[in-house]
């Protein structure tokens, strides 16, 4: 392992197990929560022994260190208009807390992009089993009918959606399309070898066919938007993809193709209800734009906006849409601060991209932009981040962000 500075043993020895943490966080992160969270909590407890045994506090700058704090602080101060003041708390500190954490342990602790590499190759072995068993369900068959994640009277014959480790089909989607963003930029800047690309390619497909099996729409939509990223930032041609992905995809299954002319079918129950309960977010950040209704308190709020289910034993826990619900819980400034945080990361990477100092960082950050934009445009439809783990690969990415700009700017 490389370490860019004189350490006595101990520290060398504080130093192996924190990066090895980090790694097993990254692997588990879309497999258990539990045991990333283990991990996650093992590579604090090292880093704080590590800092005590240097007598020092050595957190190292990085450029959103502000919208940062900021947005941590107007989450926190949102907490105290909660109708479950308690419940917002302990969801607060116990959410963000880890969020926090695994931005600045990677941060403090990923000094050299040979470390970031075995990270990145961790995400990735992760995804890899994570596809496999999507398609295990697939092949074997999950009955979906129980999870109300279909209309029945619509799909008649969609009885199966993978969601593999994750909870549901959608966040297993949401998940697939940052790991391809992520997959492609490896593929098209840092891999050199032809057998590479090919492998590349290879795992690229196989995670394209598991998402095309969620049947998620609004995934299926954001990766034009990621095609559309490698067209503006790569090479142009890449936007015939836009083309040719649709061609060949939509005549191989006429699910698919119902499933995707459904968006625009105004007897869609997922879409009238999504609509409906945008209606009803947008009225809550109306009422409190200022602190919002309180950080995790979407589902205790609702009933109060509840103008379409009009059920009181009925649970909605998120409003189908990223950005509605992040400027209901935390108001309008706070929804500000988090938009400048992932507004910051990705135009750091895009800065990156041709300054990185390393092709292989360059074709990292241009996997990373991929992955926000991708998410990003995801969030219009659903809200997967309301997932731990898939918080966490956020702030894992944004993370890898400014490990590469320290690499290429602090170091210079």
């Amino acid at each position: 392992m490389h370490i860019s500075y004189r350490t006595t043993q101990t520290q060398y020895i504080l130093d192996y197990l924190i990066e090895h943490c980090i790694i097993a966080v990254a692997f588990f992160l879309p497999l258990s929560l539990t045991a990333s969270s283990v991990f996650l909590g093992g590579g604090a407890l090292l880093w704080a022994g590590k800092m005590a045994l240097a007598r020092r506090l050595a957190l190292r700058p990085t450029p959103l260190d502000g919208p940062i704090a900021l947005l941590v602080a107007l989450s926190a101060a949102s907490v105290l208009v909660s109708p479950d003041r308690s419940f917002s708390f302990y969801n607060y500190y116990h959410l963000m807390g880890r969020y926090i954490i695994i931005y600045y342990l990677v941060v403090n602790n990923v000094h050299s992009l040979e470390q970031l590499k075995r990270i990145v190759w961790a995400v990735l072995v992760s995804a890899a089993v994570v596809t496999a068993y999507g398609f295990y369900q697939y092949i074997y068959g999950i009955d979906i009918s129980a999870f109300e994640w279909v209309d029945g009277e619509q799909f008649p014959d969609l009885k199966v959606r993978v969601f593999s480790t994750l909870q549901n089909p959608n966040l297993l989607a949401g998940f697939l399309v940052m790991i391809m963003a992520l997959a492609a930029g490896l593929a098209l800047r840092g891999a050199h070898s032809v057998p590479r690309r090919l492998a590349f390619a290879i795992f690229i497909g196989l995670l394209g066919v598991c998402l095309v099996l969620t049947y998620s729409r609004g995934a299926w939509l954001s990766v034009l938007a990621v095609i559309g990223v490698y067209g503006m930032l790569h090479n142009r041609r890449i936007f015939w993809l836009l083309l040719l992905i649709p061609a060949a995809v939509l005549p191989a299954h006429d699910a698919v193709l119902e499933r995707l002319l459904s968006i625009i079918n105004p007897t869609d129950t997922s879409s009238t209800l999504r609509i409906a309960l945008w209606e009803s977010t947008v009225a809550m950040i109306m009422d409190r734009p200022l602190l919002g209704i309180g950080w995790g308190a979407y589902w205790l709020v609702y009933p109060e906006y509840d103008f379409f289910v009009q059920d009181a034993g009925t649970k909605i826990f998120h409003a189908h849409n990223l950005y509605l619900q992040i400027a209901a819980e935390i108001g309008i400034p706070g929804f500000v601060a988090f938009l400048t945080v992932m507004a910051g990361h990705a135009r750091l990477a895009v800065r990156l991209i041709g300054n990185a100092g390393d092709q292989w960082a360059s074709a990292l950050m241009l996997g990373v932009v991929a992955a926000l934009v991708g998410l990003a445009v995801n969030g219009l439809t659903d809200h997967i981040l309301f997932n731990i783990q898939l918080s966490m690969l956020f702030w894992l990415l944004n993370a890898m962000v400014v490990v590469v700009w320290h690499n290429a700017y602090m170091r210079a």
